[in-house]
């Protein structure tokens, strides 16, 4: 099967979405904030010769429909459910980036009969302070005024480290131009997603799953400070810091990423 649409029935959205390989327990990629599923490229390429890879694009992002409803992260997180029952997988191993983390620790707490493993890649468990809720109201106000090109250019600078800004330009523009053609009014509901975020740090303990924490050394945006929270909370949990990598680990060092991404599903898929 490659690239498609489904038609979630119970919320009349379509989702857009990748699916390659074949395995009993797939592996389904959730982007971040506010990209699509076409940042999970370097993990799709290399996980689909072994194991069955589904990449998708959340609601609004991407090719995939707005639907109904305000979005919010809970609501993000019964797509991924209400998805996995489209698809008739039952239990996944599930890997999350950024706003994808904070989705998937969204369902974990609802669903986690759903999942084989967790994946948590450059995020984290707490919730906006205000002084980050204003400036994404800034931000907001900035786009709704002057469009999504400044906004991007200024993303882009804080997610990705100094040598990925400098050495890989190709990559930088990419993911640029990916912001820019994303819509307007689904950049600014996600900015207001993401400030309304409830904190969910205080369920890390109840996790039983196998998890994986990666972070980027040089990551500001979500610092390896609260990736270490994440391991020392969740039970069964090991971290791994990725060097020369910032907020956007699987794209800026994607053979190293993808190494301890493998090792971890061998470890109890055997």
């Amino acid at each position: 099967m490659s690239t498609t649409k489904i038609n979630i029935s119970n919320i009349n959205v379509d989702i857009s979405y990748d699916d390659f390989g074949t395995g009993k327990t797939p592996i389904i990629f959730i982007h971040g904030f506010p990209f699509n599923r076409s940042s999970w490229k370097p993990q799709m390429a290399f996980f689909k010769e072994t194991h069955r890879v589904i990449a998708y694009d959340i609601r609004g992002f991407g090719q995939s429909g707005i639907g109904e409803g305000i979005p919010s992260i809970q609501l993000f997180a019964d797509d991924l459910i209400l998805f996995m029952d489209a698809l008739q997988i039952e239990k996944a191993i599930v890997c999350g980036l950024s706003m994808g983390g904070y989705i998937l620790l969204d369902a974990i707490e609802r669903h986690s009969s759903r999942f084989e493993a967790l994946v948590l890649c450059d995020t984290q468990c707490i919730g906006d302070s205000n002084e980050t809720k204003e400036k994404r109201q800034k931000a907001i106000t900035s786009i709704i005024e002057d469009g999504l090109e400044p906004f991007a250019s200024g993303f882009v600078k804080s997610v990705f480290c100094e040598l990925s800004l400098t050495k890989k330009e190709t990559l930088v523009n990419v993911i640029k131009e990916s912001i820019i053609s994303t819509a307007l009014p689904t950049v600014v509901s996600g900015l207001t997603a993401l400030a309304e975020r409830k904190d969910t740090c205080n369920t890390l303990s109840k996790i039983k799953l196998p998890t994986l924490v990666l972070c980027g050394e040089e990551d500001t945006v979500t610092p390896v400070a609260q990736s270490k929270f994440l391991n020392d909370h969740i039970p069964n949990s090991t971290l791994q810091i990725i060097p020369q990598a910032g907020h956007l680990s699987n794209l800026e060092q994607p053979e190293v990423f993808n190494t301890h991404l493998l090792s971890f599903v061998r470890s109890f898929k055997g």
